[in-house]
């Protein structure tokens, strides 16, 4: 998804939204207006020009010492870098 974000064009825009749900992502106020950002519009506006000069590898991933009480599942804790 970075990486669709990355190239901005209207093609990629819509190879993501085909992939992310329509959710709010963030809101803020502004003055006396709320400006609500999807999800979709976040990684085109914030995430991805975060990542311009980054040619891959965009997360961490962290394996916790201690597996998910209950089935024993494995966890991580996994990072944007």
């Amino acid at each position: 998804m970075i990486t669709l974000g990355k190239h901005g064009d209207l093609a990629a825009r819509r190879k993501a939204a085909a992939f992310v749900r329509n959710e709010i992502a963030d809101i803020k106020e502004e003055k006396e207006a709320v400006v609500v950002k999807s999800a979709l519009q976040k990684l085109f506006s914030d995430i991805a020009p975060r990542y311009k000069d980054r040619n891959g590898g965009y997360t961490r991933i962290m394996k916790l010492a201690k597996a998910r009480q209950g089935d024993g599942a494995p966890m991580v804790i996994l990072e944007l870098v």
